[in-house]
């Protein structure tokens, strides 16, 4: 045995040296808001799991319909808004909402919001959106293809835009942005040209057609356009028809088979794949959904380079997406500090009480709960002549106003320059008042004024007095 020790020493040191306990995990394969999940950002490991909520594609099926999103192949000549009707019709569900009006001629992308999806309209609809259009020029191009696709290229960047004559907004000149355009096909003989446009929200492609007809000198009108991305959704990623609805719906209804349903419809978190993302413990959950700000222990993940007041999406460590928020922090004030506020709340998703309320519960919470039944707090948690010295200096409430806000309500409330009051006199009687008004109608009139407005008066009530008496007369000879 000693040998065995001796043969040992010449060897290489024996030490145990540190090492990553973390398995390598690859999320790469992960659906929607979980993939890439290992690439974030850990600000702590440790929080207890709730066995509430479940992932996205797991849903039940009343759940997964109600919290879903649809990527719609509008048809021609249906308006968006009937399209929206009908799908609600089908579905048999409370509200439906779309990502940005498509003109009744107009195909391609719709994103159709089922009931709680309908919360994330708004933020699609200020996303990008992408088309294929067909321009019919006037007249041959003496340069041809060139010419054209130098008119296109001419037509990026910022442009002056005024809506269509029949538009249904109001017709005010617009800046929109072009960010990328290029051609597709040109016919010079048929005066046809196909090209591909990525636009900001609210672009009029029909209005960008009459500019490059006017730019090439030819004039030109819009003849055919289709929608092929619109936000995060575009014709590659599960693009259905009315039809294929219908189907999915009446499969359900007769076969109680899901999959058609479940294949159709997408979930919400479809739409925040492009958002940065922070990760919430499980026990702060229900806190955001009734509104309160997401703190420093109520984060487990983040995203790297977050800005400060940029838009982001809250998640479970389930992938559910709680809410869009902004942050408060960026990713380096994340990472470093011990306390304060990480994002506040812009729009929240998920329904409340879905998880459980775990709120009140630290060793704050629970001081504060202890002072209030003291009496050293009042009943709404505010300081009050028997508060401890040392709470009012340590505590710090985060929902009260920030700086912006107490200034405006400073502003707001700052008095006006005190005017000395006037001495309170007795009430004024009914006759009182009515002698001060009549005073006040004739006041600084002339004795001749005045005696010839007493004549006047005299003169109307002498000639109503002979009206009535003729009226009178003319009752009687009737009777007789």
């Amino acid at each position: 045995m000693a040998k065995d020790v001796a043969a040992q020493k010449g060897e290489d040191e024996y030490t145990i040296k540190p090492q990553a306990v973390t398995p390598a995990l690859n999320t790469s394969d992960w659906p929607l808001l979980l993939k890439n999940y290992d690439k974030l950002l850990v600000r702590t490991g440790h929080f207890t799991p709730i066995p509430n909520g479940c992932s996205p594609l797991k849903r039940d099926i009343k759940s997964y319909v109600s919290s879903g999103v649809i990527n719609l192949d509008k048809p021609s000549n249906p308006s968006s808004h009937e399209v929206v009707a009908w799908v609600k019709r089908i579905l048999r569900c409370e509200k439906t909402g779309h990502s940005g009006t498509l003109d009744p001629k107009v195909t391609g992308c719709l994103i159709v919001c089922i009931d709680r999806a309908t919360r994330l309209v708004k933020s699609q609809q200020g996303a990008g959106k992408e088309y294929v259009a067909i321009v019919r020029l006037h007249d041959k191009l003496p340069g041809g293809q060139a010419q054209f696709a130098r008119a296109l290229e001419t037509l990026t960047g910022a442009l002056f835009q005024r809506p269509p004559l029949i538009s249904a907004v109001k017709r005010q000149l617009r800046i929109r942005t072009i960010h990328e355009s290029k051609l597709i096909e040109f016919d010079n003989d048929r005066h046809l040209g196909v090209f591909w446009v990525s636009c900001e929200a609210g672009t009029y492609i029909r209005t960008l057609c009459v500019h490059l007809g006017l730019l090439l000198g030819v004039g030109g009108h819009m003849q055919e356009l289709r929608r092929v991305r619109s936000g995060a959704m575009d014709e590659s990623k599960g693009l259905v028809t009315l039809h294929d609805v219908l189907d999915a719906q009446w499969t359900m209804d007769n076969t109680r088979d899901e999959s058609y349903l479940r294949k159709v419809i997408s979930p919400l978190e479809t739409l925040l794949v492009s958002y940065k993302r922070i990760v919430v413990k499980d026990s702060a959950v229900n806190a955001v959904c009734y509104g309160a700000k997401l703190m420093l222990p109520g984060l487990l993940r983040y995203e790297a380079n977050i800005e400060h007041h940029e838009e982001v999406v809250l998640m479970t460590t389930k992938g559910e997406a709680i809410a869009l928020a902004y942050a408060q922090m960026s990713t380096v004030e994340m990472s470093t500090c011990d306390h304060g506020v990480v994002a506040k709340v812009k729009r929240c998703i998920m329904e409340r009480d879905l998880y459980p309320r775990r709120w009140g519960l630290g060793p704050v919470a629970a001081e504060k709960k202890k002072l209030k039944a003291d009496g050293k707090l009042d009943k709404f948690g505010r300081a009050n002549d028997a508060t401890p010295a040392k709470w009012t200096a340590e505590y710090k409430d985060y929902s009260a106003p920030t700086d912006d806000t107490a200034a405006a309500a400073s502003a707001a409330a700052t008095p006006v320059k005190p005017v000395a009051a006037a001495p309170v006199s007795a009430p004024e009687t009914p006759a009182e008042d009515g002698e001060k008004k009549k005073r006040k109608k004739h006041e600084g009139e002339t004795p001749d004024e005045k005696a010839e407005r007493k004549r006047r008066k005299a003169e109307k009530k002498a000639a109503k007095a002979a009206k009535k008496a003729a009226k009178g007369d003319d009752s009687d000879e009737d009777s007789d």
